[in-house]
């Protein structure tokens, strides 16, 4: 169980970004990425530079509103892929039983990180923008999710169920507020 709510620490955390994540786990980890799946198979001087070169472009330009919508495109991309491979990572280095279920696990990653994407750019769309604080508190948010992953996997998974759960509310949120404008047009 404390392996699946890992899982869903990390899968939350690539729903919000794709590269601070990866960089993260890579920079916590003994070995680097050698148990991070496709990244395993490059160099890690060109995995650091790329994943650098990302990061400080999400977290630099992402608090300025063209930058958000030149990132969401990115990310909603490829915040799926990014959240399989992460999920997958996990299982790899918390070493979870049986090994067939990697693949299960990657799938639910995917899709955690790409209802928490579409949730995000939801917001964006109907707030027209982000608030700074709250790109930022996405950072942070972000970073915690990995570390807590690795150290605290029941609180990481409680935080991503509760974000899942979030975004729940804001689609129904959505649905009312969406069946009032129509309403009030006719």
């Amino acid at each position: 169980m404390i392996g699946i709510l890992a899982v869903l620490s990390v899968s939350a955390a690539a729903g919000m970004r794709i590269a601070l994540p990866l960089l993260v786990i890579g920079l916590i980890q003994s070995d680097m990425w050698q148990r991070v799946p496709i990244l395993d198979r490059l160099p890690p001087q060109v995995v650091i530079a790329v994943l650098t070169a990302w990061t400080l472009l999400e977290l630099f330009v992402s608090k300025q509103l063209w930058g958000q919508r030149l990132l969401q495109f990115v990310e909603l991309v490829f915040s799926p892929l990014v959240g399989a491979v992460m999920a997958m990572a996990v299982s790899r280095i918390l070493q979870l039983q049986p090994t067939h279920l990697i693949w299960i696990f990657g799938v639910v990653g995917g899709l955690v990180a790409l209802v928490l994407q579409l949730v995000k750019v939801g917001w964006f769309y109907r707030l027209k923008g982000l608030p700074t604080w709250a790109v930022l508190l996405e950072d942070v948010l972000c970073v915690l999710l990995v570390l807590f992953a690795f150290k605290a996997p029941n609180s990481g998974g409680l935080i991503a169920l509760l974000l899942l759960w979030l975004a729940i509310r804001s689609s129904q949120s959505w649905y009312r507020w969406y069946k009032g404008g129509v309403r009030s047009e006719e």
